[in-house]
């Protein structure tokens, strides 16, 4: 028996398709129903490593969480990971394929949907609804004929589609009405209601503007569902990075790399992200991960941000970098394999640990245990380079072996998730360098979701 569909498209990327997705998915398992997500094709550096092996996009493990399921390649088949502005890694069934141009990546649109499909239906097997997330808008018009990930995907799995708008970046009237325009007529019929999302103020006041939407979409709204700031759930992508606020008072300065990975490391801190060279002084400075070592340190360089780290290290700074921000910290970072770029290079990095790196072509992707003075944690890695170092370890794994390295206020590890571990994180930065905590927001996205859909109308149309 095939599970059915819900697909959750949107008018525009960051919209706040994951969220509603999350929030459906908890809603229907907190019915007793059996979910699971699933998006055909992700675009992120935001990933993590299934404990059943492979490698998929951090929205859908975050979905999976609400689900009450371990996350599995079957749920992101297909994941893009930027490593330049015209090209990226593809993973496919959560292991590495190719690093494909986005040209390059096209040609391959019939194996590619191929593989979602059989990922799908694996899942749609074993469960009794699968909400599926699309990507961007519904309607990129210059992408339609090669759509795996929209409503091609929500044709395929014979899924009642959902439009999602945010009101707040402005503009919902003509994204919703334009992008009912744009839809064909069998993509219309696939299309059963709308949701305006991220609204502020009394909601009440926008019945007129839900009139007209629903007289000019021929469809009804499922809701008015207001901004919702006090819930947190782990961002997608570097694009919620846009909306980050900095901290004035932060003692910690995270540099925003431009190939920037699972910047989640640092949701429970308050911290000030930089790309240039800061006025002032900070007590930590954080290299964070990125999907491109050398060309990230190269991007380091040309704005000054090598000096201004080695000046804040004189002036009393720690310094821990992680994954890629580790081995920028050491001395060299080998690419004989052209895995980073295109051709066999070296390059010299920050100098402040003794470590030497190579970039091999297997990528190592694993949840680990791990140990740091008497505080144990989980955390997980997802990296292609190999380190050896002469200083002392940061973290003992489970199994004996070291991880990392710490030299005179310079702290670098490859674990990714270990400062989201809270009292480690307090061990290294102090009570005051934290977030208060959030509550646990499965359940409060499901009430979000239920307060503010017409559940009679979401059951008529979807259940």
């Amino acid at each position: 028996m095939s599970a059915k569909a819900i697909f959750v498209g949107g008018t525009a990327s960051h919209a706040g398709k994951s969220w509603v997705c999350t929030a459906i998915c908890r809603y229907l398992r907190n019915r007793g129903l059996r979910v699971a997500p699933f998006k055909a094709q992700n675009m992120s550096n935001n990933s993590y490593p299934c404990a059943s092996g492979g490698e998929i996009g951090r929205a859908q493990v975050v979905q999976a969480e609400a689900c009450g399921l371990d996350p599995e390649p079957d749920m992101n088949p297909i994941l893009l990971k930027p490593a330049s502005d015209k090209g990226s890694q593809v993973l496919v069934d959560g292991k590495i394929w190719k690093n494909l141009s986005a040209a390059d990546y096209y040609t391959h649109h019939d194996y590619l949907r191929e593989r979602a499909l059989a990922a799908y239906l694996r899942l749609a097997a074993r469960f009794d609804y699968v909400v599926i997330e699309g990507a961007g808008s519904v309607v990129e018009m210059n992408l339609k004929d090669r759509d795996l990930v929209n409503l091609s995907m929500a044709r395929a799995a014979n899924a009642a589609a959902l439009l999602v708008a945010d009101i707040n970046r402005g503009g919902v009237f003509a994204s919703i009405v334009g992008a009912f325009c744009l839809l064909t007529a069998e993509e219309r019929a696939l299309v059963r209601s709308f949701a305006v999302n991220r609204f502020r103020g009394d909601r009440r006041l926008f019945a007129d503007g839900v009139r007209f939407l629903e007289q000019r979409a021929g469809v009804p709204c499922l809701g008015v569902f207001p901004m919702a700031e006090d819930i947190a759930i782990q961002p997608e992508d570097g694009v919620s990075l846009d909306d980050a606020t900095n901290d004035p008072d932060a003692r910690i300065a995270v540099v925003r790399l431009p190939r920037i990975s699972n910047f989640t490391d640092f949701r429970h801190l308050r911290v000030s992200w930089i790309t240039t060279p800061a006025a002032r002084d900070f007590d930590w400075i954080v290299l964070p991960g990125t999907k491109n070592t050398i060309g990230d340190l190269e991007w380091l360089r040309a704005r000054g941000l090598d000096v201004w780290i080695r000046d804040q290290h004189r002036r009393g700074a720690r310094i821990l970098g992680i994954c890629g921000g580790y081995q920028m910290l050491g001395d060299a970072i080998e690419d004989p394999h052209a895995v980073e770029s295109g051709q066999p290079s070296t390059a010299g990095g920050l100098g402040l640990l003794p470590v030497q790196t190579r970039l091999e072509q297997e990528k190592i992707t694993r949840v680990v245990r791990a140990r740091f003075g008497e505080i144990a944690f989980g955390a997980y890695e997802i990296h292609m380079g190999r380190s050896e170092t002469t200083a002392p370890p940061f973290a003992t794994l489970e199994d004996g072996s070291a991880d990392g390295a710490t030299q005179n206020g310079v702290i670098g590890t490859y674990l990714h998730g270990a400062l989201e571990h809270r009292p480690l994180a307090r061990e290294l930065f102090g009570d005051a360098a934290l977030l208060p905590p959030s509550a646990e927001p499965y359940d409060q996205l499901a009430a979000w979701f239920a307060e503010s859909a017409d559940l009679r109308l979401f059951e008529e149309l979807y259940l």
